[in-house]
C-alpha cells in the first residue's frame, strides 16, 4: 500500500494549538498537507487569549519544511468560524479537511451546572463545529470533495460524572456528524466522529495514572486516514486511544411486534421488555428511512 499523502491538500483543525490538534497539524503538514493551524490560546476553561500557541505549531511546521499559516479566532462565534475558513481560502485558495476539534471543559454536577456553563460549553463545542463546518461544507460541495472529522466523546457517547453540558455537546457532534454524512454522500464529502481518549492539558488531571500510556499521538493515525483520500467509510464513530481503534455504532435490535393494528398496553411492554432489549440480530440503520424500513418489514 501507498503512503497517505496531502499534498495540494488544505486542513484546517481547530484548537490546533497543543495536545490532539497540534498532533493532526503536524502530520498532517509532514505528508504534504497546507494547513491553518486555528487556536484563540485560551486555558481549558475557555478564558484568556494569545497568538503563541498557534504561532509555535506553525513554527515547527516551517521549521521541518512544510506550510502552514496561524488563526486565532474563536469557533465560538458565526463570524469567527467564518473568519477561519477565510483565513484557508486566502492562504491555500480552497480547503479540503476539516477537523473540529476546539474544546472546553466547564465540570460541574448537573444540581449545580449554571445556564453560562451549559451555553459557554455548547457555544464551542457543537455550535463552534456548526460555525466552521458550514462554510467549508459549501467550498467542499462546490468541488466534489471533502473530508471532516468532529470531535465527540465517550462521555457523551455512554456518560460521565459531572459532564452533562460536555456530553451534550459531544453526543449533538454524533448527530451533526450523522446528518452532514447523508447530505455530503453523493459530493464525496465523507464526515465522521472519533470518541478520543488522550492526555491533554484538558484530560490529564481525569486520567490518572493512565495518562502515561495515552499520549495524544495514539490518536493522530486514525484522523489522518480519516482526512485523507484513501478513506472511503462515511458515516461513523471510532473509540481510539492507546494504540487501540474501534468502531462505535448505534444499533437498533430486533424488538418485539405486537402485530399490525394490535392494542398494546403498558402491562404487554413490560412483559415483553427483555425481548425487546436483547440486541442479537440487531441492525445498524444508515439513515433514517433505513430505520422506518426496519419498522415497516416487521408489520409485514
Amino acid at each position: 500500500m501507498s503512503e497517505i499523502r496531502f499534498d495540494d491538500r488544505v486542513a484546517v483543525i481547530t484548537g490546533a494549538g497543543g495536545g490532539l490538534g497540534r498532533t493532526y497539524a503536524l502530520e498532517l503538514a509532514k505528508r504534504g498537507a497546507k494547513v491553518v493551524v486555528n487556536d484563540l490560546g485560551g486555558k481549558a476553561d475557555g478564558t484568556g487569549a494569545g497568538h503563541s500557541m498557534a504561532d509555535q505549531v506553525v513554527n515547527e511546521i516551517k521549521s521541518a519544511g512544510g506550510q502552514a499559516v496561524a488563526n486565532y479566532d474563536s469557533v465560538a462565534t458565526p463570524e469567527g468560524g467564518k473568519g477561519i475558513i477565510q483565513s484557508a481560502l486566502d492562504a491555500f485558495g480552497t480547503v479540503d479537511i476539516v477537523i473540529n476539534n476546539a474544546g472546553i471543559l466547564r465540570d460541574k454536577t448537573f444540581v449545580k451546572m449554571t445556564v453560562e456553563e451549559i451555553n459557554l460549553v455548547l457555544d464551542v463545542h457543537l455550535r463552534g463545529a456548526f460555525y466552521v463546518t458550514q462554510p467549508a461544507f459549501q467550498v467542499m460541495k462546490e468541488k466534489g470533495y471533502g473530508r471532516i472529522i468532529f470531535t465527540s466523546s465517550g462521555a457523551g457517547i455512554f456518560g460521565n460524572f459531572g459532564q452533562t453540558n460536555y456530553g451534550a455537546a459531544k453526543m449533538g457532534l454524533v448527530g451533526m456528524m450523522h446528518v452532514l454524512a447523508v447530505e455530503g454522500a453523493k459530493y464525496n464529502i465523507k464526515c465522521n466522529a472519533i470518541a478520543p481518549t488522550a492526555k491533554t492539558r484538558l484530560t490529564e488531571d481525569l486520567l490518572g495514572p493512565m495518562a502515561e500510556f495515552l499520549a495524544p499521538e495514539t490518536v493522530t493515525p486514525l484522523v489522518v486516514y480519516l482526512s485523507s483520500e484513501a478513506c472511503e467509510v462515511n458515516h461513523e464513530i471510532y473509540s481510539v486511544g492507546g494504540g487501540r481503534f474501534a468502531r462505535i455504532f448505534v444499533g437498533v435490535t430486533p424488538g418485539w411486534v405486537a402485530g399490525k393494528g394490535a392494542a398494546v398496553s403498558a402491562d404487554d411492554v413490560a412483559a415483553k421488555i427483555e425481548t425487546i432489549r436483547n440486541p442479537e440480530g440487531y441492525s445498524i440503520p444508515a439513515n433514517i428511512g433505513d430505520e422506518l424500513r426496519l419498522i415497516m418489514n416487521s408489520l409485514k
